[in-house]
């Protein structure tokens, strides 16, 4: 269970309200085990101590150092699809391994979202992932960055790493022949909105480095590709090693 709270053994701790429903649905008892990670890498067992009506107290026992994370961070960077398919996409995107995702405005999205409005659909996406962490057993949380437009993005001065756009060009190449084997390097994965990106966004971002990458012959759906690539990037990483 995800917990927001500085973790450390022998602490005795409320468990969040969502956390404590957990276990009060569970129907756990005093004396239950259960297992605890704040986001920040390795997990937590702790001890049920007390079950109220709505609350629930613990006491921390011991951290293990268990890792499931893919062998380079992956950030996503996509156009928010429309609908309530960001909800899927995010929780699928959280189980197969990204370590961050970047919602962008682009010229073809349909939702577009400002201000408050786009920070309560941020923390709600936050929500998504932390929960699909529980899921799958994950103990990092991916982070969910504030929704940008693609030029604001572009112009933020990003950490190193390898860059990749999903394309429909002529030009693209297969990403298992770009991506030989994941390794410790991050990697940046640009996917667009539906109906992909705009012939000038797509040559905007290949003059800031993005190497346009393909799946196939199909046209896979806005929220579907992404996570066909994502799927390949963890399979390619298990088979390496």
């Amino acid at each position: 269970m995800h917990v927001a709270l500085a973790i450390s053994a022998g602490a005795e701790i409320d468990l969040p309200d969502s956390a404590a429903r957990h276990v009060q649905v569970l129907r756990l008892q005093p004396g239950a085990e259960v297992t605890l990670f704040d986001g920040r890498g390795g997990q937590w067992r702790a001890q049920v101590l007390h079950m109220g009506k709505r609350s629930v107290s613990v006491q921390v026992l011991q951290h293990v150092a268990l890792e499931r994370e893919l062998p380079m961070a992956v950030t996503l960077a996509m156009g928010v699809p429309a609908n309530d398919r960001m909800d899927s996409l995010v929780e699928k995107a959280t189980e197969l391994g990204v370590a961050a995702i970047q919602p962008l405005l682009m010229e073809r999205s349909v939702l577009r979202l400002a201000d408050e409005r786009a920070a309560r659909k941020v923390a709600h996406w936050q929500a998504v992932a932390e929960a699909a962490c529980e899921q799958c057993g994950r103990n990092r949380v991916p982070v969910l960055l504030p929704m940008r437009t693609l030029h604001e993005w572009l112009q933020l001065d990003p950490e190193p790493a390898q860059r990749l756009v999903l394309s429909l060009g002529p030009d693209t190449q297969p990403l298992p022949r770009v991506v030989t084997q994941p390794a410790a390097q991050p990697l940046t994965l640009l996917s667009g909105p539906e109906g992909g990106l705009s012939a000038v966004e797509e040559a905007t971002v290949r003059d800031h480095g993005f190497q346009p990458v393909t799946l196939g012959s199909r046209v896979l759906r806005a929220d579907t590709a992404p996570l066909a690539a994502l799927s390949w990037l963890g399979v390619a990483a298990v088979a390496a090693g």
